[in-house]
């Protein structure tokens, strides 16, 4: 029991490492804090929790369904780790360069919704907090599982990593106050090495196990 408690602890704190990291809510919180400016304090309240809600289904319904994906299109956990470590290696090589991928956000669909429960679903919801990074982590993550506890430590991940997103998102112009603007895109570019060291991890662990069945 104790060494199954380490294993799942080990797998929670890969899988909060790898979500946090790949959702990048501190490259996200200036392209939020933009895009709600002209809303109040209460609406842009009311906007963050509902795209963290929306985000929040998304990667929970990936992830319960990763394992149905695989079988019912005959997918290969290997096969989603190289092409998600591809699609990791070049969100981290944009998070160096303190940019957004075109997948996450547009200039048209920031200027095109005026409603605000519209703004917060999309874009904001999705893809611009669970884009297809996130949700292409989740799936990863719940192939890698080890035990049937597994996926509540992934469900448990998921919870925490928007709970915290939810929190930087509303402290966004506080700390843009305390380290700068600066100071975020620093952390930014510290998190997108750190994303596409796993991206590059993720690519040679699935080349690696289908060389061993050859």
């Amino acid at each position: 029991m104790v060494e199954i408690f380490n294993i799942e602890l080990q797998y929670l704190l890969f899988c909060l490492s790898t979500l946090f990291t790949v959702v990048n809510p501190l490259g996200i919180t200036p392209i939020f804090a933009a895009m709600t400016e002209k809303f109040s304090n209460d609406d842009q309240k009311r906007i963050a929790q509902k795209g963290i809600l929306t985000g929040s289904i998304v990667l929970i319904v990936f992830t319960l369904l990763g394992s149905f994906i695989f079988r019912f299109y005959g997918i290969t956990v290997e096969a989603f780790q190289i092409m998600g470590g591809v699609i990791f290696f070049r969100s981290g090589l944009r998070m160096l360069d303190a940019q957004v991928g075109r997948s996450r956000t547009t200039q048209s669909e920031r200027d095109e919704f005026k409603d605000s429960d519209e703004l917060a679903i999309s874009p904001i919801g999705v893809p611009l907090i669970t884009g297809p990074g996130a949700i292409t982590g989740v799936v990863i993550l719940s192939g890698k599982g080890t035990s049937e506890y597994s996926i509540l430590v992934l469900l448990l991940s998921v919870i925490i990593t928007m709970s915290l997103f939810y929190l930087i998102l509303r402290a966004g112009n506080y700390l843009a106050k305390r380290i700068g603007i600066a100071g975020m895109r620093v952390i930014e570019r510290m998190m997108g090495l750190i994303l596409m060291v796993i991206a590059v991890q993720f690519i040679i662990n699935g080349v690696e196990t289908i060389i061993s069945r050859m």
